[in-house]
């Protein structure tokens, strides 16, 4: 991908049908289904409980979930996704019309039997929608393709359900809803036309049709996948069960905390989703047009703190003698300190889901990725009915206020992502290799592109200090096994990076044979298996800032495995508190600019240790 914003997608064939496909279909999920739940409160003539019949609409849209997932898995590598989203997009249509004679008629038990057959066009679609992005996008596209469909769906969900609050405060409301859920069908349908072809991962799959079997047996594929994956799983679908939690309980913060009226309401969820499209916006720049999976524990700490914040600023605003509207709350200032938690819960919401979506996508296997998602949907749809029951818990049985909700909700975050944290230390040490290279230092990539985006290869650099591995890491959008001197693997703190990282540590033959022999055999092995290797050829760090001679390590990797080597230097990093200048300081030169120049790539049968060494020096330039 160029260098240009993630919105260049949007006029790209390979995206923006898709985009504005799925965009109206969260858009008319949301607007048929909070039409419904306004007119069994507002304006049918209904016997039972309103509520029971408003909790009936939530359950019959989300059982599909649970029903259907794992069919759509199955449809999503079996057909072709183009086709496939074609034929679900036209069945939405017939649905609604369903729905719309519903509303026209009055008919509540048509208009359930429309909602549960949403609920089943959005079980089938999801694992298609995310699955068929790593088909069309690039891999350094993949992150800012996802936070257009979170910031697109989050939008959508927002503009539904002030657009039902909008058609059913007509009067002829009916036809109003009618007309408009037929309508932006149709329109998601012509839109889906345009989608690319996206060819079956796995046509010979044989359809199972026993849903809780396969379910099941879903489940246990997402849940089995590497632990990167099957955490990720695990962390989105705990994202959804903060919002359910959430997004459930502002109505009634808003009025009871607040003591605002429904525009109270709209604003809270205006700035929760204004907040979740600039988190997710955001992602790409963060990240560098990689999937940055360092950004997830960020965005949990921002979870925890901004919801702790949250339960902290509650109860401030005095009652008046009606419900304020949303201009009267805004004249109280404590209201803004709320309406700023929520829009960072948002914002940090955003930083931890989208690379989590794109984390899923990019390293689960072609032939699995649409089943993996419909399991995450399935876990999800598990999540949400388990936030339900959790609230029920805290707030009916616990007796906790709504604020004291949101702290425990809080506190629960520190505990799930510990766990997820621990099993795949991987997050924790992007995350610190992440923030090194967006707080102590500015890092400006040239001609980066020439590192290849898959395949076997060497990266040769000078050595200034103690970070570079940390620095470079941070820079190149695909793993890279570090070699480097077994006392630096070994320094507290950052052996637990290294490790994680799966570096190697080598020692001078003169000092540890076994380490040496050791060393080169592990770079053999990653090599063959495709990987991307980085050595600092001199052997240690610069004492005086001037690079030393290359050692002949790097010759002997190359005669043992023939790949290509691609030269780099770094730039301004002497005199920084991690290099071995005598006159180091910890503030001097912090935040400043640092360089990391890639060189073209070397022919194996090329390779020879002082002309790479020649090659690097004259990238380094003056700079120290």
């Amino acid at each position: 991908m160029t260098q240009h914003s993630q919105f260049a997608l949007l006029g790209k064939r390979r995206f923006l049908p898709f985009f504005i496909t799925q965009l109206l279909g969260a858009f008319n999920d949301n607007i048929f289904k909070q039409s419904l739940i306004l007119a069994i409160l507002y304006h049918l003539s209904v016997s039972g409980d309103r509520s029971l019949l408003v909790n009936l609409c939530a359950l019959l849209f989300i059982l599909p979930f649970f029903l259907f997932s794992a069919l759509g898995g199955q449809f999503g590598e079996k057909y072709n996704k183009d086709a496939l989203m074609r034929a679900l997009k036209l069945a939405e249509v017939g649905i609604m019309l369903v729905g719309a004679a519903g509303f026209v008629f009055g008919s509540l038990p048509l208009m359930f039997v429309a909602l549960f057959a949403m609920g089943t066009h959005s079980a089938l679609f999801g694992p298609v929608k995310y699955s068929i992005l790593p088909q069309h996008l690039h891999e350094d596209e993949l992150v800012g393709g996802n936070a257009l469909v979170e910031m697109g769906t989050f939008l959508a969900i927002l503009a539904g359900t002030i657009g039902a609050g909008v058609l059913m405060s007509h009067a002829h409301y009916a036809a109003a809803v009618a007309t408009a859920v037929v309508l932006v069908a149709a329109c998601g349908y012509l839109a889906s036309r345009g989608i690319p072809r996206a060819a079956a991962a796995l046509p010979g799959l044989k359809l199972d049709w026993n849903i809780f079997a396969q379910s099941w047996s879903i489940l246990r594929l997402g849940l089995g996948q590497r632990p990167a994956v099957s955490r990720s799983l695990v962390g989105n679908s705990w994202f959804w069960f903060l919002g359910a939690v959430y997004l459930t309980q502002i109505p009634t913060f808003a009025k009871e905390w607040l003591h605002g009226d429904e525009s109270v309401v709209t604003l809270i969820l205006t700035v929760f989703s204004v907040g979740i499209a600039l988190g997710s916006m955001l992602c790409e720049k963060l990240s560098g047009r990689k999937v940055e999976i360092g950004l997830v524990p960020f965005g949990s700490i921002g979870l925890t703190v901004f919801g702790i914040l949250l339960w902290w600023h509650a109860g401030g605003i005095p009652p008046g003698e009606a419900p304020y509207d949303w201009l009267a709350v805004l004249r109280h200032h404590e209201t803004w300190a709320v309406l700023a938690d929520i829009l960072f819960i948002g914002i940090f919401g955003g930083f931890y889901i989208v690379p989590l979506y794109a984390l899923i996508q990019a390293r689960t296997d072609e032939d699995k990725r649409a089943r993996v998602i419909a399991a995450n949907n399935i876990l999800n749809a598990l999540f949400m009915v388990a936030a339900a029951l959790v609230s029920i818990l805290f707030l009916s049985v616990a007796k906790l206020s709504i604020p004291q909700l949101f702290l425990a909700l809080s506190l629960m975050n520190v505990a799930v992502n510990v766990y997820i944290f621990k099993i795949v230390p991987e997050f924790t040490m992007r995350f610190l290799v992440w923030l090194l290279s967006h707080t102590m230092y500015r890092v400006r990539h040239v001609n980066l592109e020439a590192i290849p985006d898959e395949g076997a290869a060497v990266l040769v650099c000078n050595h200034v200090s103690y970070v570079d591995a940390l620095l470079i890491a941070g820079s190149i959008r695909r793993p890279v096994r570090f070699v480097m001197y077994y006392r630096i693997f070994s320094l507290p703190v950052l052996n637990f990076v290294f490790r994680t990282a799966g570096a190697v540590p080598i020692a001078a033959r003169h000092e540890d044979e076994g380490i040496y022999e050791r060393a080169f055999q592990r770079i053999a092995d990653y090599l063959r298996d495709g990987e991307l290797v980085c050595i600092f050829p001199e052997g240690k760090l610069t004492a005086d800032g001037e690079m030393n001679e290359f050692r002949a390590g790097i010759e002997r990797i190359i005669e043992e495995t023939p790949v290509p080597v691609i030269p780099m230097a770094l730039q301004g990093l002497w005199g920084s508190f991690f290099s071995r200048d005598p006159n180091k300081g910890f503030f001097r030169r912090l935040w400043s600019r640092v360089s990391l120049v890639a060189g073209e790539s070397v022919a194996p049968e090329a390779v020879e240790r002082l002309d790479l060494q020649a090659r690097v020096t004259s990238l380094r330039g003056e700079a120290r």
